[in-house]
């Protein structure tokens, strides 16, 4: 194993306080936890809206605080979900008389400890606590960690429209409700051309053929539905698309927003031609993209691989998507 760590039982301590070093305008750590928030946190008056899991997803989760997006981020360590009372604190310490929206991904860790801070919360602040819990992944419906879909890389659609509607005022139950209409209309699915190594472990988390891909792969690692024997990138675009598509069914002419994300070691130039294919794709369903994001947003360390999400739009969710947000990991003016 070849990584820019120090001690492995030290990358995520290391991590935030690094995190820090580079945006110390933009975010804080909140003392003796593994928790960053934004630097004016809390902001009164203004709905709270918090997420987290397991470390080695950057830019996800901390990377997305600021205006417009996370008052709050939660770190476990790598691909383990924080602790219910480090939640908890977060909740509390983002809480701006507003109440505050838990952005979860659906992972039985992250929903239980989550649900349980929010109660904590509640108990001890009297905060007024709402949830939703992101189930994007359409390629399996249960899976090692999971009862029901995976969250993955769609979390960030709901987080980007969750904190717009916040930003604008919006009370609780619309900020809800909003984050509820992402959920229910993304859909994501991704590959995987290598394992990622994790720094505890040192060593390949699943074992995958030189010439071997997985389909539907999970952010951790997870099995996916099919390995396959490696395919061109116009193959796994349309293999990926087509189960995203199928699950959304969308009316022909809609409007929508798309990712494909990378995985953490896969080039940008890959990236765009995968989009290059999938844009194609949608033309030729009669589908209109409204807008387009490449990059790595949801990542699994240093794994090779990419997934492709499909956001269905509205008029609403258009609106929300515009509206300005400033963090380290993305900015919309």
């Amino acid at each position: 194993m070849k990584k820019l760590i120090n001690e492995p039982s030290a990358v995520v301590d290391e991590m935030l306080d690094g995190m820090v070093a580079a945006h110390p305008d933009e975010v804080r750590r909140l003392e003796d936890s593994n928790v960053l928030v934004r630097r004016d946190a809390p902001v009164e008056g203004k709905v709270a809206v918090v997420s987290g899991g397991g470390s080695g997803h950057e830019p996800t989760h901390a990377g997305y605080l600021g205006p417009g997006m996370l008052d709050g981020a939660a770190a476990g360590e790598v691909f383990t979900s924080p602790t219910a009372d480090e939640v908890s604190e977060m909740v509390q310490a983002c809480d701006g008389g507003e109440g505050v929206l838990m952005v979860i991904k659906n992972y039985e860790g992250d929903v239980m400890n989550f649900e349980t801070a929010g109660e904590l919360a509640e108990m001890e602040s009297d905060v007024d606590v709402a949830k939703v819990v992101v189930n994007d992944d359409v390629a399996v419906e249960d899976s090692l960690y999971t009862s029901g879909r995976r969250g993955v890389c769609g979390t960030i659609f709901v987080h980007k429209v969750a904190g717009a509607m916040a930003d604008e005022g919006g009370d609780l139950d619309d900020v809800q409700r909003v984050a509820q209409k992402v959920t229910d209309n993304v859909a994501t699915m991704g590959t995987a051309l290598t394992s990622c190594i994790t720094p505890e472990k040192g060593e390949p988390t699943f074992d995958l053929g030189e010439d071997e891909i997985e389909l539907g792969i999970g952010i951790h690692g997870e099995p996916g539905v099919e390995r396959v024997e490696m395919m061109s990138a116009d193959e796994i675009t349309e293999r990926l698309t087509e189960n995203v598509l199928d699950d959304l069914d969308p009316d022909e002419g809609a409007e929508v927003a798309t990712i494909v994300n990378g995985m953490g070691g896969t080039p940008l130039s890959e990236l765009y031609i995968v989009n290059r294919k999938l844009q194609s794709m949608l033309e030729d369903e009669g589908l209109e993209t409204w807008d387009a994001w490449v990059g790595d947003y949801m990542t699994s360390l240093d794994m090779q691989g990419c997934s492709v999400t499909v956001l269905v739009l509205d008029d609403e969710l258009k609106e929300l998507l515009a509206h300005p947000a400033e963090t380290p990991a993305l900015t919309v003016t």
